[in-house]
């Protein structure tokens, strides 16, 4: 049943408006079931989308009505703190106009800080309890995958929201294959394909001892005859080094980088192992079944360990891990992930539901000063 707001100035009834702010590329495909089932149940939705990683290019590609704010500013502490502080201020006009009742991202700093401001009650989504947050503007709630242990969470428990699965079961369910991918971008059905993810250097969570694991595994496939090698950059920059670093893998299209976003879970259906120096990639694939190896020399986190634990995840934590765990071999697509109620997204938008509509202006006081603010070092 449709919770309604009665609004004082004009004597009516109107929706719950939920803000989402899409942040980073990953959060384009875990958000559009989301913003579609909360909008079947008749809540309005307002979107917000920073230029940068493709999310923009994402969000239009996935039809969402979005508006465009902000943008990357760089990988340095100043350059970030100063984008953060800029982009928070460039959402104020919408945000005014549009006055939502709670809003809700994946990681959005920007719209933690301007929700802790605005006093809009907040839920943070996280999969990695090691990500560093803000201080003094944490939000009212947290929301994580079952995986991950409440004591890592530093929030009042009354404040913490919990789903089962992982972030990638929301929307994994829905995929359906396109097989024309290979033929999109060049690859004889013959060779065995290999996608990577570079590791996210600009990241603050960043280990270097990633970028020396992802250029042993270029220099170890780059070696083996009928790969071909899909490499997703992070952006420009990265492309950009990878290319003057390796010219040969290029010229002979061993390495192969898309000229436009692809439907990156169509991309891994489609390729005999995935190898990932981020988080998202590598557990799409385990949500698909698909060989995955991870690169990530950072603190593991819970759903990580939780996934390698299962057989679902290969955690390479050494060089000599690559010629020894990575198995080179073609993959026999059996099934797809199911069509059924998908009960992680429905876990997640009843939380989300269920706070927009208790909320009013009473929980918009309360609720930023029961919250506890999150703090990383």
């Amino acid at each position: 049943m449709l919770m309604e707001l009665t609004n004082p100035h004009r004597g009516q009834t109107v929706p719950k408006k939920i803000w989402i702010d899409l942040d980073n590329s990953p959060h384009v495909p875990f958000f559009v079931p989301i913003i579609e089932e909360l909008q079947q149940r008749g809540y309005s939705v307002l979107i917000t989308a920073r230029d940068a990683f493709q999310v923009c290019e994402l969000a239009q590609a996935a039809n969402l009505d979005y508006t465009r704010i902000g943008r990357h500013f760089g990988k340095h502490t100043t350059l970030k703190i100063a984008g953060l502080a800029t982009r928070a201020l460039q959402l104020i006009p919408i945000i005014v106009r549009e006055k939502p009742d709670i809003a809700v991202s994946h990681g959005s700093r920007a719209q933690l800080v301007l929700s802790a401001v605005a006093r809009i009650p907040s839920i943070l989504i996280m999969d990695y309890e090691y990500a560093r947050a803000l201080i003094l503007a944490g939000p009212a709630w947290v929301m994580v995958p079952e995986p991950i242990l409440g004591d890592a969470i530093p929030i009042a428990k009354n404040r913490l929201l919990r789903y089962p699965g992982i972030k990638e079961d929301v929307y994994v369910p829905r995929f359906r294959p396109d097989p024309a991918i290979r033929n999109f971008l060049g690859i004889d059905q013959a060779e065995l394909l290999v996608t990577i993810r570079p590791p996210a250097n600009e990241a603050h969570y960043h280990n270097p001892e990633s970028d020396t694991m992802f250029t042993a595994v270029l220099e170890f496939l780059g070696e083996k005859p009928g790969i071909r090698i899909v490499l997703l950059p992070r952006n420009h920059g990265q492309e950009t080094a990878i290319r003057k670093q390796w010219p040969r893998l290029f010229e002979h299209r061993k390495l192969v980088v898309p000229e436009h976003a692809v439907d990156g879970l169509n991309l891994i259906w489609h390729s005999d192992l995935v190898i990932s120096g981020g988080g998202t990639m590598n557990r799409e694939a385990a949500a698909l079944g698909v060989p995955v190896y991870s690169i990530f020399r950072g603190k593991i986190g819970a759903v990580d360990r939780y996934l390698g634990a299962n057989g679902r995840l290969v955690l390479l934590e050494s060089v000599a891990d690559i010629g020894k765990k990575i198995i080179l071999q073609r993959r026999h697509i059996e099934a797809l992930p199911g069509s059924g109620r998908n009960q992680t997204l429905m876990a997640v938008v009843g939380h989300i539901s269920a706070i927009a509509d208790a909320t009013g202006r009473t929980m918009h006081h309360d609720a930023q000063h029961a919250s506890e603010p999150l703090i990383r070092n």
